[in-house]
């Protein structure tokens, strides 16, 4: 399980660093910079590249939710559950340890909301409580299920990671606005850690939201597999 395990930090650490990467070093430039469709690609590039890397060895989930909806489904034994999430939280933890130092390289600096999640006032659009649970609830399930009906065996191999960053990159286009964007604890924790405050104190709900709706993704995605 080791190569497993290390393949998991890797992709964790480049959709993190990726991602985040691109929100913050890149999407604040009027003129030339990506702005939120740019940074819906980026999160969307970053899954698809490393499932054509590793997921070949760990199944390329790096997200607490993708894993807990795939153990759900089958697709992923249950022993393998905790130390995948122990090493995507690490792996996106060192991502947003080096892009701190990155950011931190440019005059003038501030840490700003370091795109980490939010809701109320620390939501991008003023979305409240409510909708940022039921938003991140609703796109998680989605993305589990997208992933479950992917890597199936009755779809043509090799095609997964594409649907999978194309639905990634779609979730991003629907949710910056409201949260920036979580359907992943393990990115919603490495940025909180170094933005602390609300941050933190906002965080369980980027647990609690992409889990249950990894759960339920999962048990949709088995429930449709089981009757085909």
């Amino acid at each position: 399980m080791q190569r497993s395990l290390i393949a998991e930090f890797i992709g964790t650490f480049w959709l993190v660093f990726g991602g985040c990467g691109s929100a913050v070093l890149a999407a604040g430039f009027p003129e030339l910079g990506i702005g939120f469709v740019g940074v819906a690609m980026a999160f969307g590039l970053t899954v698809l590249t490393m499932a054509y890397a590793v997921g070949g060895i760990s199944g390329g989930h790096f997200n607490p939710a993708v894993s807990l909806g795939l153990t759900i489904a089958g697709k992923l034994p249950a022993g393998r559950l905790l130390p995948y999430v122990a090493v995507q939280v690490l792996g996106a933890i060192v991502a947003a340890a080096v892009l701190y130092v990155v950011a931190s390289g440019k005059a003038g600096f501030e840490l700003g909301g370091f795109a980490a999640n939010g809701y109320g006032e620390h939501s991008p659009g003023g979305f409240s409580l409510l909708s940022a649970l039921v938003i991140e609830m609703v796109l998680s399930a989605f993305f589990i299920f997208i992933i479950t009906g992917a890597t199936s065996s009755r779809v043509p191999a090799g095609f997964a990671p594409i649907a999978i960053g194309l639905a990634l990159t779609l979730i991003h286009l629907i949710s910056i606005p409201v949260t920036n964007t979580s359907v992943n604890p393990a990115r919603s924790t490495g940025q909180a850690l170094f933005v602390g405050g609300w941050a933190l104190q906002q965080l369980w709900l980027f647990w609690l939201a992409p889990l249950v709706g990894g759960a339920l993704g999962g048990l949709a995605g088995k429930a449709l597999d089981e009757r085909s």
